[in-house]
């Protein structure tokens, strides 16, 4: 009779231990976001960067904010998740690519311009912003086209192209200043140390809309570039490719989107394009 009672305990318990293995033995294996998001603590990472105010930006208290880290939690929703079961990563440029190919995050939205170089190594949901380069300048600033920039001390950062294409294309005799990061233009350009900033117009903008800086700046509206955003998902995937797609359009229809422009970029007058339509690519 004893032995009996034991048995059962023994089975009951070894019920109960295949039944816990079934139901949450897997947990960790979904943090990039294979699972549904509704079955209860799963997570989805998504990349995005962390230093770009108005796009992503990781906000001393840890919060994130940004036109970026909007579309991408408005996204993760229509994929099944709650903002509370996102998590960042940051995704810097030079690692997209391979964070992608790793499975370190599902999807990546961070100022990740679409290109034909770029859609060898990944597929691409969108675009979900048409940016062009631009030049950022004081409100009171006497530049009106790219050419007064000539004998003007023009800023950048370290390794990039934008002030270059400027100096070459437009303005030869604009006078180039590079520093490490585009905070450090912008502090140069509002003690009057440089007399402009280029890089996209949604990155200036963002950085235009901080607090500390709201009406000292403005964009010139020059449009020297085209750059379309997309959101970046491991080759082959097309399956989330499509969703994307879906989301996006429904964050435009409903006018989410109008109001993530609005909440990013407001403050530094931008003057933004229309949502593009997926798939439309401008040159």
């Amino acid at each position: 009779m004893k032995l009996r009672k034991v048995s059962a305990a023994a089975a009951a318990a070894l019920v109960l231990s295949l039944t816990a293995t079934a139901c949450g033995g897997d947990d960790g294996d979904n943090d990039s976001g294979s699972g549904s998001g509704t079955g209860g603590g799963e997570t989805i990472k998504i990349g995005i960067k962390y230093d770009q105010p108005g796009l992503g930006l990781k906000e001393p208290g840890g919060k994130f904010s940004g036109f970026d880290v909007d579309v991408a939690t408005y996204v993760a929703k229509e994929l099944g998740y709650e903002p509370d079961q996102i998590e960042f990563v940051e995704t810097k440029s030079a690692d997209r690519e391979n964070a992608l190919a790793r499975g370190d995050v599902k999807f990546i939205a961070a100022t990740y311009s679409i290109t034909d170089e770029r859609k060898q190594k990944v597929d691409f949901a969108g675009p979900y912003l048409l940016a062009h380069q631009d030049l950022l300048i004081k409100t009171d600033s006497d530049i009106t086209k790219g050419t007064d920039l000539n004998g003007k001390k023009l800023c950048s950062v370290t390794g990039s192209t934008s002030a270059q294409n400027v100096q070459k294309e437009i303005a030869p005799k604009a006078q180039l200043q590079e520093y490490s990061s585009y905070s450090e233009c912008i502090a140069n350009l509002q003690s009057g140390a440089v007399d402009a900033v280029t890089t996209d117009d949604s990155i200036l903008a963002g950085f235009a809309a901080q607090e500390q800086y709201k009406g000292q700046f403005k964009l010139a509206g020059l449009k020297l570039s085209n750059e379309n955003y997309g959101i970046g998902v491991k080759k082959g995937d097309t399956a989330t490719v499509d969703k994307i797609n879906a989301a996006l359009e429904k964050m435009v229809a409903d006018k989410a989107w109008d109001k993530a422009v609005a909440d990013n970029f407001g403050p530094a007058n931008y003057q933004n394009e229309a949502a593009p339509k997926i798939g439309v690519i401008v040159s």
